[in-house]
C-alpha cells in the first residue's frame, strides 16, 4: 500500500496550506478535502479581513489549491471515516470511497460546521426554507423577507449579504446587543434601511404553510410570516470520525498537545484560537512545519 509522508485531512485554508509548505519540502503529500474545496471559506461571497486578497473565498481556495498542487501535493476530494494505527507503524485513514490512505504523519484540518438549530421544524425544513449558508441560497430570496438568526459576524455579515438580494431582513438575537461582532459590521447593519434587528429574542417554532411561506414562533409567543430562515449561531468541530477517547473541548475542537505522536491539529478544529482565514493558515504553516521536523528527525 502507498505511503505517505503527510496525509492531510480538509482542503480549506489550514488544510491547504499545510499542503503547500509539506509538498514544497518535498515530502509525499495527499490532501483528503472533505466533500468540497475550501470548507466555510468557499462560501465567503467577499473576503475583506484576510490580509492582501479582495475576491471571494472561493476564488482564494481555487488559488491556494493551484499552489500546493503547483509543489506536488495531490489533492481528492474524500472525506475521513476513521484513522488507526500510530507513528511507529504509520497511520491507517479509512475514507468514504472505502480506500485506505497511510501515512507517516497526519494533519487534521477538517474545521467545523454551522451549529444546527433544535427547534420544532427546523430540521423538517431544513432546504425547504431553513438554511445554513446565505451565499449559496441567497438567489431563491429575491425581493422576499427573510430572517437571520445569530448575533455574530457571521450572522452580520448574512444578514448585509442578503439585504442586497432579499426585501426585508430581521436579525433575531437572543442577547441585548451585537458586542460579539465587529464595530464596522455593527455599522453597516445599523445604515440599512431594509434590516430590522429583533433583541431579547429567540425562535421556538418553525412550521410552513400552505403557500410555501414560513411561519416562525418567537419565545415569547409572537408570530412571524418569512419566507426563509438563514441559521447562524456558531460552528461544532468536524471530528466525529476521530474515537471517543479523543479529547476535545466543549466546541469539539482538538487541542495539539493532548494528540498522539505524528498526528498535528490545524485551522478551525483547532481548540483556543479565533476563527480566522488568517489563523487558519498561520497554524496550517505551523502544523505543516512541526510534521516536517517530526518527519526529519526520523531520518
Amino acid at each position: 500500500m502507498e505511503m505517505y509522508d503527510v496525509i492531510i485531512l480538509g482542503s480549506g485554508p489550514a488544510g491547504l496550506t499545510a499542503a503547500l509548505y509539506a509538498a514544497r519540502a518535498n515530502k509525499k503529500t495527499i490532501v483528503l478535502g472533505g466533500d468540497r474545496l475550501g470548507g466555510q471559506t468557499a462560501g465567503i461571497a467577499k473576503l475583506e479581513n484576510y490580509p492582501g486578497f479582495l475576491g471571494s473565498g472561493m476564488e482564494l481556495s481555487e488559488f491556494m489549491k493551484k499552489q500546493a498542487e503547483m509543489f506536488g501535493a495531490q489533492i481528492v476530494f474524500v472525506s475521513a471515516k476513521t484513522i488507526s494505527g500510530d507513528a511507529e507503524s504509520g497511520f491507517n485513514i479509512l475514507g468514504d470511497d472505502e480506500k485506505r490512505y497511510v501515512g507517516k504523519t497526519v494533519i487534521i484540518a477538517t474545521g467545523a460546521s454551522p451549529r444546527k438549530l433544535e427547534i420544532d421544524g427546523a430540521r423538517e425544513l431544513m432546504g425547504r426554507g431553513v438554511s445554513y449558508c446565505a451565499t449559496c441560497d441567497g438567489f431563491f430570496y429575491h425581493d422576499k423577507d427573510v430572517i437571520v438568526l445569530g448575533g455574530g459576524n457571521s450572522a452580520l455579515n448574512d444578514a448585509l449579504y442578503l439585504a442586497d438580494i432579499a426585501k426585508n431582513v430581521k436579525i433575531v438575537y437572543r442577547k441585548g446587543d451585537f458586542t460579539r461582532a465587529e464595530a464596522v459590521l455593527r455599522n453597516r447593519v445599523a445604515e440599512r434601511e431594509n434590516i430590522e434587528c429583533l433583541f431579547n429574542t429567540d425562535l421556538a417554532r418553525i412550521r410552513s404553510t400552505d403557500d410555501d411561506r414560513l411561519v416562525v414562533t418567537t419565545t415569547d409567543g409572537a408570530d412571524i410570516i418569512v419566507d426563509g430562515v438563514f441559521v447562524a449561531i456558531g460552528h461544532e468541530a468536524n471530528t466525529d470520525y476521530l474515537s471517543e477517547d479523543v479529547a476535545r473541548d466543549n466546541m469539539g475542537r482538538l487541542a495539539p498537545c493532548h494528540m498522539p505522536t505524528g498526528i498535528f491539529v490545524a485551522g478551525d478544529v483547532h481548540a483556543d484560537i479565533k476563527m480566522q482565514i488568517a489563523t487558519a493558515v498561520g497554524t496550517g504553516c505551523t502544523a505543516a512545519m512541526d510534521a516536517i521536523a517530526y518527519l526529519n528527525s526520523k531520518n
